[in-house]
């Protein structure tokens, strides 16, 4: 079976259980329609076979990490409520339980006094972790590394404060020296560091930028909406440990419960270490927050109606996978770096491909063996299709030609940038899966590269 389906016996008795909690209310009629209902619903399937197989190992592509059944299933069975975790009217135990996996996620971090909430994903939680930003920092900069996620910029223009990129190094991490630089003008008011960047995993140096703050005081926001739960791993190289440890410095942190956090979209995070910024989301409402003494939701977040589903499914997977070092999610965390690893180190010993530099977490971004930018990024594309064509999907880089002048330096770089291939090993299961994997890609490669 392909699909897993021996859960849903459980939602069936999950929701026989959910009903007697309303025994007082009359029944109400429900159409018999379920006939049209199947009909829909059929033809719903036969349109979403015109899908990758984001759900098998085969697929290493984008970031797309299937929800752990436990996940789906509180998610469905809270839908017959449909909570909306803005107010307590509309989501009062999605909302407590909002608080709760919040706060376990908080703790990652060692932050016991904080303020947080979810989001419906790391772009809405990047916004509100800029826009306090710029609320306590008005009009100044927001610096983040080239590598950083594009919306970053689209946020600051958004918000209407001024944006720069900071050049990287080699390893595609933000450069320190290129920063200081940036930062001796001035102007400067928040200081973004990517903890996994979403295209080669790298983890900027949070320790040395961390170094700089005093001298310079800036806001330190740490983007970890893909790396984020890496922090519970026992595999990390040194220097990136250092990054992770350096984390509950950092002044605000976004962390993706719909990447590594085994949720479903959307489902997003921000955290703020000084719990009194609460008070720039402080607003009235003529018939919201009446009914409780109780914090509600929406008092602290941007997002007005938010799904009390998201909520639920985070709650119920921690309740089954608490966040804790060498339990059973860290260790299959551990694995998805392992399989990125052990390709690798197949691709370093093989001379018909290039890699960039080892991966700091489970992204591996690599290319076939050429000797010019255009001939690499020909045969990048030749390897794409072929590696698809045995139901391996991968994704292509297109990987800025300057900071591959140290790494490949036998390379004419005769374009801006390089077409590369970069595979997300998000899965536990890739681990046990990257000698198929392995197999393909050498079969394209004893095909296409001679």
């Amino acid at each position: 079976m392909k699909l897993e389906m021996e859960t849903l016996e459980i939602l069936k008795e999950a929701l026989k259980n959910l009903e007697q909690g309303f025994p007082d209310l009359p029944d109400i009629h429900v159409a018999d329609d379920k006939e049209r209902i199947k009909r829909v619903i059929l033809e719903v399937a036969e349109r979403m076979k015109d899908n990758y197989p984001y759900f098998h190992p085969y697929y290493a592509g984008q970031m797309l990490k299937p929800p752990h059944p436990v996940a789906r299933l509180a998610y469905m069975l809270s839908l017959w409520i449909n909570p909306n975790n803005h107010a307590l009217d509309g989501g009062r135990a999605s909302s407590s339980m909002e608080k709760e996996a919040v706060a376990e996620i908080a703790k990652l971090f060692k932050w016991k006094s904080f303020l947080g909430h979810l989001t419906g994903g790391g772009t809405m939680a990047n916004m509100e972790g800029l826009w306090i930003s710029g609320l306590l920092s008005p009009g100044r900069k927001i610096v983040a590394s080239e590598q950083a996620h594009y919306t970053h910029h689209r946020i600051s223009e958004l918000l209407g404060l001024p944006f720069e990129s900071v050049p990287c190094d080699a390893k595609a991490r933000m450069n320190v020296d290129s920063l200081v630089k940036i930062l001796d003008r001035g102007e400067v008011g928040t200081v973004v560091a990517t903890i996994g960047t979403t295209g080669t995993g790298s983890v900027d140096p949070l320790p040395k930028i961390l170094a700089l703050k005093e001298k310079y005081h800036f806001r330190l926001h740490a983007d970890s909406a893909y790396g984020g739960y890496f922090i519970l791993v026992d595999n990390l190289r040194p220097e990136t440990r250092e990054a992770y440890d350096s984390l509950p410095q950092a002044d605000s942190i976004v962390i993706d419960p719909h990447k590594h956090g085994l949720q479903p979209y959307g489902c997003g995070c921000i955290l703020y270490k000084d719990p009194s910024v609460g008070r720039f989301y402080k607003h009235d409402s003529p018939y919201t927050y009446f009914t409780s003494s109780e914090l509600h939701l929406g008092e602290i977040s941007l997002e007005c109606s938010r799904a009390g589903a998201s909520a639920v499914a985070l709650w119920a997977t921690q309740k089954l996978f608490p966040l804790v070092p060498n339990g059973d999610f860290s260790t299959g965390l551990a694995k998805c770096r392992q399989a990125a690893i052990a390709l690798f180190e197949r691709m370093s010993a093989d001379l018909r491909f290039r890699v960039l530099f080892p991966p700091e977490l489970d992204i591996l971004v690599f290319a076939p063996n050429g000797q010019r930018a255009s001939e690499i990024s020909r045969l990048s594309e030749k390897i794409f299709d072929a590696a698809a064509g045995e139901n391996l999907h991968l994704a292509k880089f297109r990987y800025p030609a300057p900071l591959l002048k140290n790494i490949w330096p036998d390379v004419t770089l005769d374009q801006s940038h390089v077409t590369c291939l970069r595979s997300c090993l998000m899965k536990p299961e890739h681990l046990d899966w990257v000698d198929s994997i392995w197999g393909i890609l050498d079969r394209a490669a004893g095909r296409l590269l001679r």
